[in-house]
């Protein structure tokens, strides 16, 4: 059987050697180094600008990045970029606000490095952070911050350790916000079946279709031109030029591929967790936010890996009856995700802290 990349080298009567040429070659090269620069180890100084690069490594949907950094003082405002809003996916920007909350969460692990507290409040729309100075700890959070990312990928099906369920599950912990582990897989299996379920709605939803495919980046050179985005050989898919790529999407990104991609991933994790808030507001977005992050955290700093797989709940139509299904009652399930063991994939970029800091 054909991989992908062959099948697309015969599509267009090409050899799989010049869909990945020298110049495709000397593109990685650049992105890599672009990848290098932003997940450099956390330096001293400059301060503002190192903890905002390391917030910016932040889990967020589609890698837009929509979040907007001010500093005075000793004061870290961290507001929302309403211009990076998916609204078909995200309608009430609920993972907007939960995106803020990782960033936020990672700010403060990389604060407490270089010896500062940070204390956090939400203001309305704003995570105001206030720093004072403390003595300089060590994190093992805050040490994997560079070195998370999604990925998805199937992972090989080995169970977890008592002791490492443990310390994910403590990583979640936060007021307000419950965090529901499994790990049967007679439960895993219903979540799936919400997935799959989600991910035929989405794909049937022409504006959630255009939206995503605005947030791809097909290869190096667009994702260098823009610094966000999701990059498609960090979903394990070749890096292909555009005018390949675009009209290929339709034969490889069907709603049964994806299915079956989603079946593929869930049945060879280790588990699933959900994140539910006691309230669905944006403070309570935010503390999911963190939870999030220090999940993902966590699971790097155990070797492990993890990704997303939020459509249950995303999709508004599931949302309540998967709730329901996890024992939640009326309270909204935020966040879903599957960890397990994996392979490294390509790392997506961000912006430097100069897009995104004002004055």
């Amino acid at each position: 059987m054909l991989d992908r990349r062959q099948f697309i080298a015969t599509a267009l009567g090409l050899s799989a050697a010049t869909i990945t040429s020298p110049s495709a070659a000397a593109a990685a090269k650049t992105y890599d180094e672009e990848v290098k620069s932003s997940r450099a180890p956390l330096q001293t100084v400059p301060r503002d600008r190192e903890l905002v690069r390391f917030a910016t490594l932040a889990a967020n949907s589609h890698n837009t990045q929509p979040w907007i950094f001010s500093v005075r003082g000793n004061v870290i405002a961290i507001a929302p970029d309403f211009t990076r809003r998916c609204p078909a996916v995200d309608p009430d920007d609920h993972h907007l606000f939960v995106s803020l909350g990782c960033a936020a969460e990672n700010l403060i692990l990389a604060a407490s490095t270089l010896g500062w507290h940070a204390d956090a409040a939400v203001d309305g729309d704003r995570i105001v952070i206030t720093l004072e100075e403390a003595p300089q700890g060590t994190s093992a959070l805050a040490a994997a911050i560079p070195i998370r990312q999604c990925t998805r990928a199937a992972f090989d099906g080995r169970p977890a350790a008592p002791e490492t369920l443990r310390r994910l599950e403590d990583a979640c912990r936060e007021p307000n916000v419950a965090a529901i582990l499994m790990t049967e897989r007679t439960a895993i299996a219903g979540v799936t079946d919400y997935v799959l379920e989600g991910n035929s709605a989405q794909m049937r939803d022409k504006a959630f279709m255009r939206e995503l495919v605005s947030w791809i980046r097909f290869n190096e050179a667009e994702a260098l031109a823009t610094l966000d985005g999701l990059f498609s050989p960090a979903s394990g898919n070749p890096s292909l030029p555009s005018w390949v790529a675009r009209p290929l999407l339709k034969l490889f990104f069907t709603e049964s591929g994806e299915n079956k991609k989603y079946r593929e991933e869930l049945d060879s994790s280790a588990g699933v967790v959900v994140l539910a808030a006691d309230r669905s507001d944006k403070s309570h977005w935010i503390a999911v936010g963190r939870a999030c992050q220090r999940f993902g955290l966590q699971a790097t700093a155990l070797g492990l890996k993890y990704s997303f797989i939020n459509q249950p709940v995303e999709v508004a139509a599931l949302r309540q009856q998967f709730g329901a299904s996890l024992g939640l009652g009326e309270r909204r399930p935020d966040i879903v995700m599957r960890f397990g063991t994996g392979p490294d994939l390509p790392r997506s970029l961000r912006r430097p802290p100069e897009l995104v800091m004002q004055s």
